[in-house]
């Protein structure tokens, strides 16, 4: 519930600090008083977004903070969920600066306006005039099924099958789409991987035949300097390995007398030996060089068709070539395995919507049962306000196909009179039917919802005398089931109901006008009703008549 409310700075409250009680509470004031500054107040802590121009005028910043007694509800899923401080009292603040920037915290946390939003919506709850308009809204009389149902786990468990079959649908989509892209592109695709892969490309084989090429090229150049290396090397006639062993017997011979000649002798020996092998290297590399026309135009040819396709595909070596060779492969693979994918996948869209159809079919169900419950709830309620023949169905329909909430369309229909036709509600219902409507639609799901604070804004517009007063009742009914009640109203027969009577009032200074809000005591609330049934002006007979209401309660 809600314990108290603090603001400072909004609008025209300069300062307002006002503690709360349990039950039935009453707020009264003159139009313009500064009540709906209070709700837009408590709205921001809603997560509702923020103006600046709210904050008052020359104030930097507003502040604006709740405490709430959570104590009896079961709360700490939420807090556990978004790491968030548990307290049996939760404080939700929410700080406007004039620079347009915004604070909120929960339990002096900094936290997400989401959070605020989402915890707001299972601490209190605001019913205005505009939310009437919300009977017309299938999504609001869906909800309201739902909640009489108690459907929470069948609605989960739709909802994820639904989830699923919605991906896989999604999934289907995209493949038909791919497949029929590939198909258009089959040709193509074939045509490119065929063209590589008759190259039969081997990695590296560029660069070998790159080489092959440049010696073939140059064989006669290439064999003379070969040839004549061997003349110098090997020649009979003055060659190198001809004196080099002429040198090598010299130096053999002098060992004997010349002891330095050793060494050198086995150098010597080291050195004929390795040209001697040079030698024969050369010579058979230079036998074994020939021009060969033919296979330098096989060469060529090789060498011409790899880069015809290196500058086709725009790539530069045989390895990238390669790859798209794979590549092509691996997508002519894929086309021709789609078909077997799209039956796999047809198969799981048809399994997934059996299931989602099943689900649905548990949750209509559930929501039959609840719409009878409705309906008898609602005549129930409805004839003590005023409307002896009213009928109130709940029209229940199927879709063509699933919706996030299940298959069903639902429809409240209403007639106030006996020959009525029964109709959509904001068709045939006045601005006070559909008041009272509303008010046993939100009594009704209050006695299924744990909700701590409801507040009626007004919501007994268009009605008055003993249609009011049996509007009292539901309100104090729905307050004694331990829930906290604020209704603003402007009937004296709902304000002497109240357990607890508060009242808006504006006052000026030499420069500027404040919004107050005060607890009444027991004779300021009999003049405050006495004043709401007569006017300005007290009368014996309405201060009796005021007395009358309040011993009432």
């Amino acid at each position: 519930m809600l314990h108290s409310l603090y603001i400072q700075n909004y609008a025209l409250i300069e300062k307002l600090d006002i503690g709360f009680e349990r039950g039935f509470s009453v707020i009264t004031g003159e139009t313009g008083a500064g009540k709906s500054i209070i709700l837009g107040a408590i709205g921001l802590l809603l997560g509702q977004r923020a103006d600046v121009r709210s904050i008052r005028a020359g104030a930097s910043k507003c502040i604006i903070e709740a405490r709430f007694d959570i104590s009896r509800y079961n709360m700490k899923a939420f807090f556990e969920e978004n790491e968030l401080d548990y307290e049996d009292e939760c404080i939700l603040r929410r700080e406007l600066y004039a620079s347009g920037k915004s604070r909120a915290f929960i339990n002096d946390t900094p936290a997400q306006l989401s959070q605020m939003k989402e915890l707001g919506e299972q601490l209190i709850d605001i019913h205005s005039q505009h939310q009437n308009l919300l009977l017309n809204k299938e999504g609001f009389q869906l909800n309201v099924l739902d909640l009489l149902a108690h459907d929470e786990e069948e609605l989960n468990a739709y909802q994820k099958v639904y989830k699923e079959w919605k991906l896989a649908q999604n999934e289907l989509e995209q493949l038909k789409e791919r497949m029929t892209r590939d198909k258009a592109d089959e040709d193509y695709v074939r045509f490119q991987w065929e063209q590589l892969d008759e190259a039969h490309l081997v990695a590296g084989e560029q660069e070998e035949l790159e080489q092959e090429a440049e010696t073939l090229s140059h064989a006669e150049d290439i064999k003379a300097g070969l040839y004549r290396v061997v003349q110098v090397l090997s020649s009979d006639e003055g060659g190198l390995l001809t004196g080099l062993k002429e040198c090598c017997n010299v130096m053999t011979g002098l060992q004997q007398v010349y002891p330095g000649a050793e060494e050198l002798a086995v150098r010597l020996e080291s050195s004929y030996v390795e040209l001697k092998d040079i030698s024969q290297e050369v010579s058979g590399r230079e036998e074994s060089i020939e021009f060969n026309p033919e296979r330098l135009a096989e060469i060529n040819e090789r060498l011409n068709q790899i880069y015809t396709l290196q500058q086709k595909h725009r790539v530069s070596t045989v390895a990238e070539l390669i790859t798209l060779r794979d590549e092509y492969a691996s997508r002519l693979a894929a086309i021709t395995s789609s078909d077997d994918d799209l039956e796999v996948l047809k198969q799981r869209c048809e399994h997934l919507y059996v299931e989602v159809c099943r689900h649905a079919d548990s949750l209509t169900e559930a929501r039959k049962r609840a719409a009878q419950e409705v309906e008898l709830q609602m005549a129930t309620r409805l004839i003590p306000l005023g409307m002896p023949n009213v009928r109130f169905v709940v029209d229940m329909g199927r879709r063509k196909e699933p919706g996030v909430h299940g298959m069903n369309t639902v429809n409240f229909l209403f007639s106030a009179n006996k020959n009525g036709t029964l109709q959509n509600i904001s068709s045939v219902a006045s601005g006070g039917e559909i008041a009272r409507v509303m008010l046993s639609v939100k009594a009704m799901i209050a006695g299924a919802v744990q909700l701590p604070t409801i507040v009626f804004d007004e919501i007994d517009t268009g009605v008055s005398g003993e249609i009011a007063d049996r509007m009292a009742d539901i309100m104090q009914e729905m307050a004694d089931n331990e829930r906290q009640v604020i209704s603003i109203t402007h009937l004296p027969q709902i304000a002497a109901r109240g357990h607890t009577h508060y009242k808006v009032y504006k006052k000026d200074n030499e420069t500027e006008t404040n919004s107050h809000i005060r607890r009444l005591t027991d004779a300021e609330r009999v003049e405050e009703i006495a004043h709401m049934l007569s006017g300005a002006t007290l009368t014996e007979a309405a201060l009796n008549n005021a007395r009358a209401l309040l011993g009432k309660k």
